[in-house]
């Protein structure tokens, strides 16, 4: 493919046009950037940035806000049923997705990393940086697909032993990795290629896949863990069928809707594979961070449930009812988040780095407004739990409590969340987003939390309050990175 058919109208060049609604303006080719003291800021009409901007949280936002909202409440459904057979039952089932887990993180590491060349190459509308890029962030996944389904389905109880010594638990634990590690090949597909769509701006299709996939999960989670309507009752070796099932249908109806739909990132295999001239080693230069940011990151929420549970446990207990309330009310905030990576790459990748600029102080002024907004329905939510969890007083207190604490760091959280996954990564510094984000939980968080928890004793309301001490502080230098404009970076020039 030559130079000029790798290009839909729009790119390429020093001095380029771009079309925003029916206003034309000149910018300038992002290769002229420099990477340490910012992109030279670029001219973009107030009205034609004000018109666009609501409507493209919307059309990206709100979809990917509900495929979470849909994931959340299937994943809620799901543990009911398997809780139903008893706790051995659910901490195996529980164990075995903590593999799932693992290889989740490296998948998004790989997907959101690979997203920022995918949405600033789709600025430039530069099908062959879009192709070639997809092929790896594609290779790489179910690469890493498919050594975590052969460590699944061949040593499922050594991989179970290394979180648990119950015997019973790694039984039940290994028939049911064993069954769902065969669907890790689809999940990886179909992961990799959802993440990459929403850069492209297409998040209808990944969002009526969830919501098929997760539905015909529960369908036959209920008919294969039970054996209703003549179906066999196979327990958690039934939960682990409806998955599989549901993970090739997903992988089907997004592969699917990707041919059919004509996505941009589909290419012949020599245009997917065209990693020549050092590409690889430049793509792992940006999603290098991204992946080891994801794992280390874990590994420090790991550890806040391992303090919880040697406080006592009712306290992790209350940690365990306040980290599902915080899944949920957090549904919009990814969603925005998303949409900032997206628009925000697409716009430095167009070279339109003022309008970039711009999108980005709006996202941040708009994270912490959702994030009080949130907290006023977190407040009044405690109120609930005695209806909603069978659990006794002081356990639901202390939830309570924490609730609480919660509440008054939520528009922090958002905020960082907002900054970190869309602002930053979006704008190609995913250094920055990862040093950022580990120096909070492993520099301030985690050793605030053994502090508090094993030195002063203190109760864990108070030691949950030092685990969210990090959001406050990181904020401030959240703000500064923002308007320092060095995280503007075109990493496709």
């Amino acid at each position: 493919m030559s130079d000029e058919d790798s290009k839909i109208e729009g790119g390429g060049g020093a001095v380029k046009t771009a079309g925003l609604g029916d206003r034309r303006h000149l910018v300038l080719d992002a290769s002229q950037s420099g990477a340490d003291t910012g992109p030279p800021v670029t001219t973009a009409p107030a009205s034609a940035s004000s018109s666009s901007f609501t409507a493209d949280i919307l059309r990206i936002g709100l979809p990917i806000a509900l495929q979470n909202f849909v994931s959340a409440l299937v994943n809620m459904l799901a543990t009911v049923m398997v809780g139903s057979l008893g706790a051995t039952s659910l901490a195996g089932v529980g164990l075995g997705n903590q593999v799932f887990f693992l290889l989740n993180l490296i998948l998004f590491g790989v997907g959101t990393g690979g997203g920022v060349f995918l949405a600033q190459y789709w600025g430039k509308r530069d099908l062959a940086g879009l192709r070639r890029s997809f092929g790896l962030a594609l290779a790489l996944s179910l690469g890493a697909g498919l050594v975590f389904s052969v460590a699944a389905i061949a040593f499922p109880a050594f991989l179970l032993g290394l979180y648990s010594p119950d015997p019973a638990v790694i039984a039940l634990g290994a028939r049911y990795l064993r069954i769902v590690g065969i669907g890790y090949i689809p999940t990886s597909l179909s992961l990799v290629l959802g993440l990459s769509i929403r850069s492209v701006e297409r998040v209808r299709l990944p969002l009526a896949a969830t919501t098929v996939s997760l539905g015909l999960n529960v369908l036959l989670s209920w008919l294969l863990i039970f054996g209703k309507a003549g179906f066999p009752a196979l327990g958690v070796e039934g939960a682990a069928w409806a998955t599989v099932i549901a993970r090739f249908v997903e992988a089907f109806i997004i592969v699917t809707g990707c041919a059919v739909g004509r996505i941009p990132l589909l290419g012949r295999l020599g245009e997917l594979f065209d990693w020549g001239g050092g590409w690889v080693s430049r793509f792992f230069r940006v999603t290098w961070p991204v992946i080891l940011n994801e794992i280390t990151w874990s590994l420090g929420i790991t550890l806040y449930n391992v303090i919880f549970a040697r406080i006592g446990t009712g306290a992790i207990a209350s940690y365990n009812i306040v980290n599902s309330v915080s899944q949920l009310a957090l549904v919009l905030s990814f969603g925005l988040a998303n949409a900032a990576a997206v628009m925000i790459g697409k716009k430095i990748g167009e070279g339109q780095q003022a309008l970039a600029f711009s999108w980005a102080k709006r996202f941040a002024l708009a994270s912490p407004i959702l994030g009080l907004a949130m907290a006023l329905l977190i407040v009044p939510f405690r109120l609930a739990l005695p209806w909603l969890y069978a659990l006794p007083a002081p356990v639901l207190s202390e939830a309570g409590i924490m609730l609480l604490a919660l509440a008054a760091t939520f528009p922090f959280k958002v905020f960082n969340l907002v900054l970190i996954v869309g602002i930053c990564r979006g704008g190609g510094d995913t250094k920055f987003s990862m040093y950022y984000d580990l120096a909070g939980v492993w520099g301030l968080g985690l050793p605030l939390a053994l502090l508090g928890a094993f030195v002063l004793g203190l109760p864990p309301w108070a030691v949950f309050l030092l685990t969210m001490s990090d959001d406050f502080a990181k904020s401030f230098v959240g703000v500064w990175r923002l308007f320092s404009k060095r995280w503007i970076r075109d990493v496709t020039a």
